[in-house]
């Protein structure tokens, strides 16, 4: 009898883990433009909690699609844990072994919660991009926090106003303090992460001027993912520059490397708002279109 009873709670327990990990299956989802994200769970989610991840990923997914005309990796996979509470957290990027992001989802989060959540695009970004070498770990960083905004914007998930109003907020925090040595050489998270930026919007902005608008950074990203540059594959840093410029035809990404690499470069921002037509008002921003560099600041963010 007790040998039975052994038998029958030993198949309980083998059809209760087989259920669990049904409800924690992944599923694929397809992303607009070409591209597959194997969504799976860490833990069984409840339905409700499936249906805000599923549609929250979708939007991240086509955010990231619309700026880079697709989606680089092709395949990747989203991990997600379930946690108390109802925000996110813990996003991670990783390409040892594939393209795959980490993060947590609070059990109660609702559409609302995820609505305005930037940092699963964020790491989404981080997969279309090689991987370098830690001293310029700065690139990466700056690069997903610079792009998240400017694609939020393009896919319609974020309105221009808001997605300049958080660059003019975040990219003082970029600027060199008392003993900076360049980006290269400068790993604080101030210059890691909003100098990073500003390199880009640097560079965005001279390849706009260079190529009266018929180019911008998002035909270099595309051109270095198209390269196979993506996370997991490791490119020397002046590989990237050399794949970038040469999709846009001006040595911008060369020249502006070289000029923050290795010492401080004082940006004057509040200058650079003016030529962009950024009218700061308070932590918002409107736009002054009779700018000289409005269209410029319009392509950046177009659909």
């Amino acid at each position: 009898m007790n040998a039975a009873r052994s038998l029958v709670s030993r198949i309980a327990r083998g059809a209760l883990a087989v259920g669990a990990a049904l409800a924690a299956r992944g599923e694929d989802l397809a992303v607009p433009g070409g591209g597959i994200i194997d969504v799976q769970f860490t833990s069984p989610p409840s339905a409700e909690t499936r249906r805000v991840a599923t549609s929250w990923t979708s939007t991240a997914a086509k955010s990231v699609a619309t700026y880079y005309g697709g989606f680089p990796p092709r395949r990747a996979t989203l991990k997600i844990t379930p946690r108390e509470g109802r925000s996110v957290s813990h996003g991670r990027a990783f390409g040892w072994d594939g393209p795959l992001v980490t993060i947590s989802l609070g059990r109660a989060a609702t559409g609302a919660d995820v609505s305005d959540d930037w940092v699963l695009t964020h790491e989404m970004i981080h997969l279309c991009f090689p991987s370098v070498d830690e001293r310029h770990h700065w690139i990466e960083e700056g690069l997903a926090t610079y792009v998240e905004s400017i694609a939020r914007a393009r896919s319609g998930d974020l309105s221009p106003e808001r997605a300049w109003a958080d660059l003019v907020n975040g990219l003082p925090q970029g600027l060199p303090e008392a003993g900076d040595r360049g980006l290269d050489f400068t790993p604080t998270w101030g210059r890691t992460y909003w100098g990073g930026a500003l390199f880009f919007l640097r560079v965005d902005v001279e390849i706009r001027r260079r190529t009266r608008n018929q180019r911008g950074l998002e035909h270099a990203l595309r051109a270095i993912a198209a390269e196979g540059g993506t996370i997991g594959h490791w490119w020397h840093i002046d590989r990237v520059i050399r794949v970038g410029d040469a999709a846009t035809g001006v040595p911008v990404m060369r020249e502006i490397y070289d000029e923050m690499k290795a010492k401080p470069v004082l940006v004057d921002l509040p200058a650079l708002w003016k030529e962009l037509g950024l009218v700061r008002r308070g932590r918002s921003v409107s736009f002054d279109d009779s700018a000289p560099l409005a269209p410029v600041r319009r392509a950046i963010t177009a659909p």
